[in-house]
């Protein structure tokens, strides 16, 4: 299964710009990193898949307590999370390559998060096989995206608590609207597409604008 989209361009311009955007969900990546902490003994291999700027992988790796790797197609955003973790001290490992064909051996993690990046993926049952692959026996993996069938009353909420600017705020409603949505998934065809690997215990949750996927290898 390959989508006809090919992956936006977030490179230069359109990536500084996604990151000084989602600077502003600073705290959201705080509460993320804490929740994926009490799940894991301290030491473990994480891997964010995506990681965009690295503001969730940062968070990750502050305290030393995981070893964290980060994921990204975008030189731009490769560039730019080294750049941010050597600004705080903090040692995580950001490498530029493809989800469906990762640089990593196998059994490598012990936790995989991706968030809002899936619905990006031009070859979604690869990246889920590389997925598998690279986790440890036992090893979790947490996917958070957008859903399909979000309303845009929801979209509209989510976007004006995020402190931007009311220009920006706007051009994020367009794009949600007449890109995001088009691409992200229904939670019946990610149950199909997790069918199709051998994971355990899978499990779709529903949030307010997207869902959060759950599984082990």
């Amino acid at each position: 299964m390959e989508k006809a989209y090919r992956g936006m361009g977030m490179e230069g311009s359109i990536a500084r710009w996604y990151e000084k955007t989602t600077r502003k969900d600073m705290n959201q990546f705080r509460l993320l990193a804490e929740r994926i902490a009490t799940m894991l003994p301290a030491g473990g291999d994480i891997l964010e898949v995506a990681p965009g700027p690295g503001f969730l992988s940062i968070e990750l790796a502050k305290g030393n307590r995981f070893r964290v790797t980060g994921l990204d197609i975008s030189r731009t955003f490769v560039d730019l999370a080294r750049r941010n973790a050597e600004e705080l001290g903090v040692g995580v490992r950001f490498e530029q390559g493809n989800a469906s064909k990762m640089p990593f051996p196998e059994k490598s993690f012990d936790f995989l998060i991706c968030r809002a990046a899936f619905k990006n993926f031009s070859d979604p049952i690869g990246a889920l096989q590389e997925m598998h692959r690279v986790l440890k026996p036992g090893g979790r993996a947490l996917i958070i995206d957008l859903r399909r069938d979000t309303s845009m009353s929801e979209i509209a909420k989510y976007v004006d608590g995020l402190g931007v600017s009311a220009l920006n705020r706007l051009f994020m409603k367009f794009v949600f609207r007449f890109s995001l949505l088009k691409r992200a998934y229904t939670m019946l065809e990610f149950e199909r597409m997790l069918a199709r690997i051998p994971f355990r215990n899978t499990e779709i949750r529903p949030e307010p604008v997207g869902m959060e996927i759950w599984f082990e290898r």
